[in-house]
């Protein structure tokens, strides 16, 4: 073997270990082959590497012809320089495959909790499972806080528009039953008896419903209507006899005696 030949072996050799160096891990550390793009810019990179070989076997021949070691020297210095180059396009590859696919996992992971917030939920409603809405469940949310919050007024709009729009809800009964309440807080007793009728007649195993009695009860007594009232507890009583309501029924009898 001549030594050009073994140059040129030494040349080749050097070169596709540069390239391998240079390729491989960036292109495994950023998934690149995950990526029909990634995988078209790793042939052309092939390309230009064979285009370099067959370079240097070119230059290689005709150095041997000419027999100039300092020639051959400068263009394996060429050829280094155009390999560090090809190793930067493939750094700014990877580093661009590597911020893709940050970006598809961010959006991935925002579409995620994006659904989250629309999809119906399974709840325990006053004691049942039930399916409940997002824009139900905060319709009622902010109905109930107004009412803590001593807005009676508009807690009673709320309800109201909660129950015309959600009348099969889970949260109907008790929606009626603190619509009942905003009103008797505003000392309104002839709406607070109809809320409360409305909420036995309607759902009568809730578990306000014999609440919404003792509190009916409570606003015929008011109103001086002691006949009535007295119905209304005998009825508390016979239709939810284990309920405090009825013991507190009970007493209420005994002490109007």
């Amino acid at each position: 073997m001549t030594l050009i030949s073994i140059r040129r072996s030494f040349a080749i050799a050097a070169i596709s270990a540069a390239l391998s160096t240079a390729l491989i891990p960036s292109l495994a550390s950023a998934g690149i082959f995950d990526d029909d793009e990634a995988r078209k810019a790793i042939l052309d990179l092939r390309a230009k590497v064979d285009a370099l070989n067959l370079r240097l076997d070119n230059k290689l021949d005709t150095k041997a012809d000419k027999g100039t070691a300092l020639d051959l020297a400068n263009d394996n210095e060429q050829l280094r320089a155009e390999i560090a180059k090809l190793r930067g396009q493939v750094e700014v590859l990877a580093n661009d495959i590597a911020n893709t696919q940050r970006r598809q996992q961010d959006f991935y992971v925002d579409l995620d909790n994006r659904l989250r917030k629309i999809e119906p939920k399974r709840l325990t409603v006053d004691g049942k499972e039930a399916t409940v809405e997002p824009n139900e469940q905060r319709a009622y949310d902010n109905a109930l806080s107004l009412f803590k919050a001593g807005d009676y007024k508009n807690s009673v709009t709320s309800f109201s528009s909660f129950l015309a729009a959600y009348p099969q809800s889970a949260f109907a009964g008790s929606a009626q039953y603190w619509m009942g309440n905003s009103y008797y807080a505003q000392r309104d007793c002839k709406n607070t008896i109809v809320a409360m009728q409305q909420l036995v007649k309607t759902y009568p195993d809730h578990l306000k419903a014999p609440d919404a009695l003792l509190n009916i009860a409570g606003c015929q007594t008011e109103m001086k209507d002691k006949n009535a009232a007295k119905k209304t507890l005998e009825s508390l009583i016979a239709q939810y006899p284990e309920s405090e309501a009825a013991h507190a029924a009970k007493s209420r009898l005994t002490s109007s005696k």
